[in-house]
């Protein structure tokens, strides 16, 4: 094995299990990178390894953080983060489930549906896949449970629907992947519209079966009202001022009329009006939305930035090189390299974020994938399905933990982790869906151009 492939294969492993360690991921990833690159420096002149690593290169990823923090797209993360936060203290969740619980009051699994639906309109304006899992838990749980749901589908149902937002626009996640792969965030944007809907519709349908065949799991409630014209007119009162947020943000980036990052300030400030008029607008809500938002994209960059020397220092040792002869070296085919790749992000999502997934291992495998002569577009948002399917999956997932947390005490791991289970089956269905139909993803950004 030649010292290149020694080198990388020690770098990975090294990082893997420190980050068992407790310490924070980003100061792990620079100085695990810090670490072989001196040691790459020093067995250069000691022992003349030849690995490329000078005292210039230790000058480079100060030049390269720099590029990182001075990235005109990245701007868009803070803002988009606000976005989020303030609109989830905006009340408008709120409304919509006592409207549209209203809607789908006699409809089996009516409750269920209605957090589906909403789920996929926070994915659409907010974008943050904890605070909608503890949102929506917050306010179907309780409902839920008066009226005897199924304890498994109920939790089931929430998970599955707060993680839309890791892959409906404006993802957060697709922003950073655009960046690492230099794409277009509206290409990447547009090409997740499509899969995230389609992964709602089987969710909807999923419980519309259950609620037929498995009546008892989801009963109707007692005082459900019909439906009549001021239900109707109800939710479109709530529903509209939300999805003209979504059409404002998404649409300007569609159009060419804005930037994703111009269209981050209209949502800030479109969720700043929201929650202004919903009466929620006060000094401790902008105080508590600004905190959140300080502290969250501190986290996302203090990882940007660590990872950033990782990456160059791998780069620097030909991991580039590694990587790519170790895959089209799998006797697998162009497709099978693909399904490798997601099987390894799949595995890879039980014990890493998706930040550092998104930072590290795509940018070395996407020139990989891209030279096969697939649509680098179709591919990302494979990798995106992927991950949010791992957010689901225990003993792990991001999005059980974040759900125990408001759950009530009757509500056990037990009940967690046999509640996702047809929920992930479905999103490999999904994700079947798009590997076979890439249309499905490539349709809509070739027909907006």
């Amino acid at each position: 094995m030649e010292l290149e492939t020694i080198l990388v294969i020690a770098m990975f492993t090294t990082f893997i299990a420190l980050l068992f360690s407790g310490f924070p991921v980003g100061f792990v990833l620079g100085a695990v990178g810090v670490l072989f690159a001196t040691i790459a420096y020093t067995g250069d002149i000691l022992y003349e390894w030849e690995t490329g690593i000078d005292v210039a290169f230790f000058s480079l990823s100060v030049d390269r953080i720099y590029g990182v923090m001075s990235n005109w797209i990245l701007v868009a993360l803070p803002m988009f983060i606000f976005m989020g936060m303030m609109l989830d203290q905006s009340g408008i969740a709120e409304k919509l489930m006592l409207s549209m619980q209203k809607l789908f009051g006699r409809v089996k699994g009516g409750l269920a549906i209605t957090v589906t639906l909403i789920g996929i309109i926070l994915a659409a304006s907010t974008g943050i896949i904890g605070a909608s899992v503890v949102l929506l838990g917050l306010l179907a749980l309780p409902a839920m449970m008066k009226q005897n749901y199924s304890k498994e589908l109920g939790v089931g149902v929430i998970c599955a629907a707060g993680c839309l937002g890791i892959l409906i626009p404006p993802s957060i996640m697709l922003v950073i992947m655009a960046d690492q792969l230099a794409m277009s965030v509206g290409d990447l944007f547009m090409g997740a519209v499509l899969p995230g809907l389609l992964l709602g519709g089987l969710y909807v349908a999923y419980i519309f079966l259950v609620g037929l065949v498995r009546p008892k799991a989801t009963p109707l409630s007692q005082d459900a009202a019909p439906v009549d014209w001021n239900v109707i007119w109800d939710v479109a009162k709530t529903a509209l001022p939300p999805l003209l947020l979504i059409f404002m943000v998404l649409g300007s980036i569609f159009a060419g009329i804005a930037t994703p990052t111009e269209a981050s300030g209209i949502g800030v400030f479109g969720a700043t009006i929201l929650a202004w008029w919903n009466k929620k607008l006060n000094l401790e809500v902008l105080r508590g939305a600004l905190y959140s938002t300080t502290k969250t994209t501190s986290f996302i960059f203090m990882i940007f930035i660590g990872a950033t020397v990782f990456s160059l220092v791998l780069r620097g040792l030909g991991g580039d090189d590694v990587i790519e002869d170790f895959l089209t070296g799998l006797p697998f085919g162009p497709a099978g390299v693909v399904a490798f790749i997601l099987v390894v992000v799949f595995l890879l999502g039980f014990f890493l974020d998706w930040i550092e997934i998104s930072l590290i291992i795509l940018p070395l495998v996407g020139p990989v994938v891209e030279d096969l002569g697939f649509n680098l577009v179709w591919f990302t948002v494979m990798v995106a399905v992927t991950l949010q399917t791992s957010f689901l999956t225990p003993p792990v997932g991001f999005a059980l933990f974040y759900l125990k947390g408001v759950c009530p005490p009757s509500i056990t791991i037990r009940h967690l982790y046999w509640g996702v289970v047809p929920f992930i089956i479905i999103q490999l269905i999904g994700l079947s869906l798009v590997a076979i139909f890439p249309e499905l993803v490539t349709w809509l950004p070739s027909v907006a151009y």
